[in-house]
């Protein structure tokens, strides 16, 4: 390792929380990416809307959102979920074509991501699932449920335990993600301090307990999980927003 890498990891000014906090950045262009290119790439005129008003109203009281965000969620899901498939469902297909602007290819980040939207597991993301990813992400969301999501995030195969070989690959898929080159001194120093700081009682792996202690000294980490304007999406994206009949609180 040269000397540059070897300050920038010693380097109090640094910590390992912020260092750590550059691999859950690529998340939250991703999120971005999620709602800007279903506004810019898709038609935005109103159709005939199929959610009703009382389940915008239980899905506002359900999350950070108001009953107009709630709407205005709805109809950049409803972009989404026709793009390939006409049934009003997102599939993986459609949230990779999105993203990634192409259907070929593997990307180990994004089958993460759409495997967190997916609450129920049955290989599509409905609607009521799209506003709880969402809801992670507003500036409103408990600082409870950011870390239980970046938890899951680095737990693909729901132990519940964080396990460094799986952080390693997320890390790499991240980093190729948002084209970010780590040399594999860096990385492995980083999963050494990680684990060293995050792992208390050194079983080799980071329980839940242990995560959620290291997030609280290291907030960086869910810090940057949040999006400002998730607060105002009608505003945000005006072509998105039409009357609810429903006065928000």
């Amino acid at each position: 390792m040269n000397s540059t890498n070897n300050s920038s990891v010693e380097s109090s000014s640094f910590t390992i929380g912020e260092r750590l906090c550059t691999v859950l950045i690529p998340l939250i262009a991703i999120i971005e990416d999620v709602v800007f290119t279903i506004a810019n790439c898709f038609d935005v005129r109103p159709k005939k809307r199929s959610c009703k008003i009382p389940e915008m109203e239980r899905l506002s009281k359900e999350s950070p959102f108001t009953v107009n965000e709630v709407e205005a969620l709805y109809e950049l899901y409803k972009k989404l979920s026709c793009s390939i498939f006409d049934d009003g469902l997102i599939h993986k297909e459609e949230l990779q074509l999105a993203l990634c602007q192409t259907l070929s290819g593997e990307n180990l980040f994004l089958d993460r991501v759409f495997d967190l939207f997916d609450e129920k597991k049955n290989g599509v993301i409905e609607f009521e699932e799209f506003v709880h990813a969402f809801s992670v992400f507003h500036p409103n969301a408990p600082v409870e449920d950011k870390i239980d999501f970046a938890f899951r995030l680095f737990d693909p195969r729901q132990t519940g335990y964080i396990e460094r070989e799986e952080v390693k690959q997320m890390v790499i898929a991240i980093m190729m993600e948002s084209e970010i080159s780590l040399s594999d001194e860096l990385l492995e120093a980083i999963l050494d301090k990680t684990f060293a700081d995050a792992d208390a009682d050194m079983d080799g792996r980071i329980n839940k307990s242990e995560w959620k202690d290291f997030v609280l000294r290291h907030p960086s980490l869910v810090r940057n999980m949040t999006l400002p304007y998730l607060k105002d999406v009608p505003t945000v994206f005006p072509s998105f927003f039409f009357n609810t009949g429903v006065e928000d609180i």
